[in-house]
Parts: structure tokens; sequence; C-alpha cells
């Protein structure tokens, strides 16, 4: 474990490459600023052509919104000029902050997570698991410790960061089939980008939680940009999906009690993780395909040697590219075959629950493992009211003519593969 100042700028060289990477969310992404927002089109969930899946298409439903919400991509959000809503539940959470945490060594570093020259107290009274792993905040603070490992032993936390992505038919489809549920940890700025893909997490029946407006390290922000990174997420993902999510995940697992307290004070519980796979990071550092499949092994061979048999864990998977999709499809029936259970993080935490809204019901996790369905339905009142989200207008039909029904499928043409060697062995100087 390091906790000395000393240890800041070896930290950095490791989690700068730690959980989802940043830069490989932007390559597959391409949505953003420079597109015309919501002049995107949209193909059936058959359809399995990358290219495709990532054309433009037009959601009405939306087409109005984007002066709602920060810029997309732009890192980091802050408030929107004029949502005296918003600012005024900052002021709020953020007089409790100033009280509970007056003394918060935080901001760190950059958003990038570049922590050179951070003067870091060696006590972490911060609790901040870029340094130390901490995930139990100190008592007085009144807010839960992370969620890292799963109540029910030999149980998998199956969640996925960085989505909705674009080409992600294949991996929804497979999980469909298997009538798999997963936690989507959604980023705000990809649900503007897709927000039909985004529905159709809703519709297949996973849980949405949140993954930040724009991935940036939290703890570089200031308490403003923090709020605005996770209100704004919030908020688009019950314009869109109609749910209002009361969970979310840290960027690179990137949190301490400063970033806490903000997330508590919007009723979002920080959910870390207990495994990495490390898939997003292929195509890095020289690190083959072979080696993001011996991460899974590891897990999974540890699963049979004994060491999940008191308690599950929450693993991190990504949505982010073609290639760790298809990787999860490859590596399902080993996960299936070594552990008892699969679930997403609501079922595995007994979150029946797990929105706002109190007209949606979760299975519970003796439920979800029987197979009782989840009930009740997403709010009326969001962009989700109009349905399936279907697109519209002449570019989508245009579109839907050249249109593959074929296609290479969500992970038949990987990238340049890799994994981040370094990272892996700075990493096991963290732990």
């Amino acid at each position: 474990m390091l906790v000395a100042t000393a240890s800041i700028s070896l930290l950095g060289l490791a989690a700068a490459h730690m959980g989802c990477s940043g830069h490989n969310i932007a390559k597959r992404n391409v949505g953003g600023e420079n597109n015309v927002i919501y002049g995107k089109r949209q193909v059936d969930n058959a359809n399995l052509d990358v290219t495709a899946q990532c054309t433009p298409y037009t959601y009405a439903p939306m087409a109005n919104s984007k002066a709602k919400y920060p810029g997309i991509w732009v890192q980091p959000a802050t408030l929107v000029p004029g949502d005296s809503e918003a600012a005024a539940l900052f002021a709020t959470i953020n007089a409790t902050v100033q009280q509970k945490v007056p003394n918060s060594n935080s901001p760190h570093g950059t958003l990038k997570g570049d922590w050179a020259g951070v003067n870091y107290p060696a006590g972490d009274a911060d609790c901040w698991w870029t340094n130390s792993r901490c995930t139990t905040p100190a008592e007085s603070l009144g807010i839960p410790a992370d969620i890292t490992n799963l109540p029910e032993p030999e149980t998998w936390g199956l969640g996925f960061d960085d989505g909705p992505n674009c080409s992600h038919n294949a991996l929804y489809n497979f999980l469909a089939e298997n009538n798999q549920k997963a936690t989507m940890f959604f980023i705000g700025s990809n649900v503007i980008d897709w927000p039909v893909q985004a529905i159709r997490a809703r519709d297949d029946g996973h849980h949405i939680c949140v993954h930040t407006w724009s991935h940036p390290y939290m703890t570089a922000l200031t308490n403003e940009q923090v709020f605005a990174e996770l209100y704004y997420t919030r908020q688009v993902i019950k314009e869109v999906i109609g749910v209002t999510p009361t969970c979310w995940r840290p960027p690179f697992g990137d949190v301490d009690n400063r970033v806490r307290l903000i997330a508590a004070g919007l009723n979002l519980t920080n959910v870390l993780w207990k495994n990495d796979t490390f898939d997003w990071s292929v195509g890095t550092n020289n690190v083959t395909a072979a080696d993001v499949t011996n991460n899974y092994q590891k897990i999974i061979t540890a699963a049979g040697q004994g060491q999940y048999a008191t308690q599950g864990l929450t693993v991190l998977n990504h949505e982010i590219n073609n290639f760790t999709m298809q990787e999860f499809i490859e590596q399902y029936p080993n996960i299936k075959g070594a552990f008892k259970h699969i679930v997403p993080i609501a079922a595995a935490m007994n979150w029946t629950h797990p929105y706002v809204e109190q007209n949606y019901t979760f299975q519970d996790f003796n439920e979800y493992v029987a197979g009782a369905p989840a009930s009740g339905a997403a709010s009326s009142g969001g962009a989700s009211a109009a349905g399936s989200g279907t697109a519209t207008g002449s570019a989508a039909s245009a579109s839907a003519s050249k249109a593959s029904t074929k296609g290479s499928g969500a992970g038949a043409t990987r990238p340049a593969a890799g994994i981040l060697a370094v990272a892996i062995a700075a990493t096991a100087l963290l732990l």
C-alpha cells in the first residue's frame, strides 16, 4: 500500500491506465460537438454491421435538449448558465461538503491523472482510493463504504462501463439470448450521442447507473465540476431512459471523501470493483489480446480455488469498444462454469427499487437467480415515453436502405490488441 507523499509520481504512471481509458472512449465514439447533435440514425437491433449502427440518426424527443446540458465531451462539465435548479441544489450539497470536510486536500492533480508535484499527506485522511485503495470513509461523514465485494458467495457482479456504445447490438443480443442482465454505467455524453442505444438497455431490463458526463479523474475537479459531472448525467438518463439512477462508478476508480459526499448528496451510491479484467487497455503498450484473456482466466482460476467461497466480487468490464464486448462474449461460458451466479449489481445488493422512481421493481438476488421477471416500467415523463426510440427523418430512411443485416458483428474486427503490462506491475505495488 502506498500512502507516502513520494508515492504520487509512481502512482500516476499506474493509475493513468487503471479503470476505463478516456482516450479509447473518444476513439470509439463518433459523437460529440463536432457532429450535428441528434442528427444520427439507428438500425434494427438485429443489425450487427458496426458502421450502420454508428451512422447518424435523428431522435425527435431529444432534438431541443442540447442547451440544457454541458458541452458533449467537453471536459470537465460545469453548471449550465441559467440553470437555477441545479445551482440551488449544488449550493445545498456544497454547504454540507464544506462543513464535513473543510480541510480536504482535494483537488488532486489533473483531469488526465497527472499527480506530479502533488503533496498529499501520508495519513490519507481523505480516503483517496487512487492513493491507498481506501473504500471505507470515516464513520463521522455518514456515508456508506464503497461497494467492491458482494454478499452472495461465488457470484460475479456483472457491469459494463462507458456505454452506451453505438455498436453494442451483438453484446446486447448475446445478453438477451442468455437471459443475462447487467449493470450499465452510462456516460452522459454517450447517452446524448446515442439515445436509442441507451433506451435499449432499459428495454432489455438492464440496471442503469451513472459514469459521469465526460470521464475525468474526479478528484482533480472542483466541487462544482464534480457536481455537474454527476448531476447532468443523472438528468440526461432520466430524460432519455425515464429512470433516475441511484448509483455511480468513478472513472478510473478515482474518488475521495469530498467526491463521495457530493455523490451522496445526489443520492448516488459508489460502486467500485474487486477485480479488473483490464479489457479497456487493448491496443496500448504492446500488450496482446491473450493478456486480457489471461486476466479473465486468473479470476476464473481463483474461483476454482475457492477464493470467493464466502463472498462475491464486482468485476470491471467495458462496453467501450468491439474488442471488450466480444471478449466478454467469448469468456462468458468460462465465467458461468466457474461461478454459481452472474448477476447485475442491483440484484447482488438486493436493490429492489434501484431508481428514484418507485414504479420500477428489480429482482432481489433470490428472485433473479430463480428467473423471476422484473416489474414496473420507466417513468412516462421523459423522452423515453415515445416508446422504443425509432429513428426518424429522411436521413434515417436513406441510410436504412444501405444498412446490412449481416455485418461483421460487434467484435469481428478487433483493434490492435494489448493490455498494460506496466500498469499491472505498478498496480501490484499498490495492493
